[in-house]
């Protein structure tokens, strides 16, 4: 593990000692953290202000007890949480995620990840997350609609348009929104469109949210072959996972000449190395909620790496778009030698501190998803835009604004990454430019 600049590594130190057995938090804290000794070198007024120390603080954190009823009759008990991180920059946005893993040092990783991510879209929002330990995989959908009205019936009084605007993330589709908007919707007595992002379009929601995390992955990923000349044009690809972020990182990819030919979910690996076929991939996955070796069963191009890692496949271009921590030092090494140049962040924090430090040795691209993966956020900014004026655009129209977005966000952080001194470094320039944009306006603030 690199060492910290001396002038941050105490405040490192305070974060250990203040959230103790939180290690994802830890983890994200210190990813950005290692980037910012220039920074402070530069503006020394960001350390008399002690914007590290108060960044790093959330400015409020709600845990919640989250009872039920479940099919059978029985009473299931779950843990709720929203961690408020940071609204300098405007109301905190993030989304929720329902998945048995979460606790708290979960959701303040991914709360902190959100503050620069949103910083670097752009777009007037501050960081936010939250979730549950409930697990939707399995439940009925009326078991999914108990939870989410249980759950929505305290979150409600911490959320609305200019406090806190939830989304969706891992275990929360349009499904688990809609019930908690319903809910939201019966308790308030508004139809406050607002206050959550990812609803069905016909009740508020934004063309392109489903697809714009994978699509902007896509994008981001082409934006970092273009300054090398390239494109994504025959373009051998991984992807990770096979959930809503995957399937549309590979839709993208596709529709931009790349040739996608392996995906992955919790069972096992599928390769095809005639390139995945789309269509079949949303059945299995989409419609009939099967699992990847479905798959395999219908195509006689594809097999499955029961036992393997995605990473252990030779390709150009890395698309990392399940979960945290699941690309290892030893993936990156795979990866490495087997000539991947571009790796990009669909997922956030899928590679582990080794890997990144693999990567960047190597002269690997590698897109951190704080800039790889805003484009669901930015989506997210731009359904409150509509739902504030009342208005709903085209597909053409948001996806063109959405590639505008990643365009600009490649340019801010390889343009952040060469003023500070690191050419081509991605990570550096990504965490230093979120954390001007945020720093600077908790200065302009004053201490709140």
């Amino acid at each position: 593990m690199p060492m910290l600049d001396e002038k941050v590594e105490p405040f490192y130190d305070e974060v250990i000692r203040r959230n103790a057995g939180e290690v994802e938090f830890h983890q994200a804290v210190r990813e950005v953290l290692e980037s910012l000794g220039p920074v402070l070198a530069k503006h020394p007024e960001f350390a008399d202000a002690k914007i590290i120390e108060r960044v790093c603080e959330p400015e409020r954190q709600i845990i919640f007890r989250v009872p039920w009823q479940d099919d059978a009759g029985e009473v299931q008990i779950n843990r709720g949480f929203r961690v408020e991180f940071n609204s300098a920059l405007g109301p905190y946005k993030g989304g929720l995620r329902f998945h048995p893993s979460v606790y708290l040092g979960i959701v303040k990783f991914l709360g902190f990840e959100q503050i620069f991510k949103n910083a670097l879209t752009g777009m007037p929002i501050g960081g936010g997350k939250g979730g549950s330990d409930f697990d939707p995989k399995g439940r009925s959908d009326d078991e999914v609609m108990r939870f989410c009205q249980s759950f929505m019936t305290e979150l409600y009084r911490h959320i609305g348009e200019y406090t806190d605007v939830p989304a969706g993330d891992i275990g929360v589709g349009q499904r688990e929104i809609g019930y908690l908007f319903g809910q939201y919707k019966r308790i308030t007595n508004r139809y406050e469109s607002g206050v959550l992002t990812g609803k069905g379009t016909a009740w508020g929601g934004a063309l392109v949210r489903t697809e714009a995390t994978g699509y902007g992955t896509v994008f981001f990923a082409n934006e970092m072959l273009k300054v090398r000349g390239e494109s994504l044009d025959d373009k051998t690809c991984l992807v990770s996972g096979s959930g809503n972020v995957a399937l549309h990182a590979i839709e993208k990819a596709q529709q931009l000449g790349g040739r996608v030919v392996a995906c992955s979910d919790s069972d096992a690996v599928l390769h095809d190395p005639d390139g995945i076929d789309l269509d079949l991939l949303r059945q299995v996955k989409e419609v009939e909620r099967g699992r990847v070796r479905d798959y395999v069963e219908r195509r006689s191009s594809a097999r499955l790496l029961p036992g393997g890692t995605i990473w252990e496949l030779a390709a150009d271009v890395a698309l990392p778009c399940a979960t945290q921590n699941e690309l290892t030092g030893k993936d990156a090494a795979s990866l490495i030698v087997n000539g991947c140049t571009i790796v990009a962040e669909g997922a956030n924090m899928p590679c582990t501190p080794e890997a990144v430090r693999a990567f960047t040795e190597a002269g690997v691209a590698f897109g951190p998803g704080k800039a790889a993966n805003a484009g669901g956020v930015a989506t997210s900014a731009l359904e409150m835009q509509q739902n504030a004026s009342r208005d709903s655009w085209t597909f053409s129209y948001t996806e063109e604004r959405l590639a505008t977005i990643m365009a600009d966000i490649h340019q801010t952080v390889y343009a952040t990454a060469e003023e500070y001194g690191q050419p081509g470094n991605y990570a550096a320039g990504a965490n230093i430019a979120g954390f001007l944009r945020v720093a600077g306006a908790m200065v302009a603030l004053g201490l709140i």
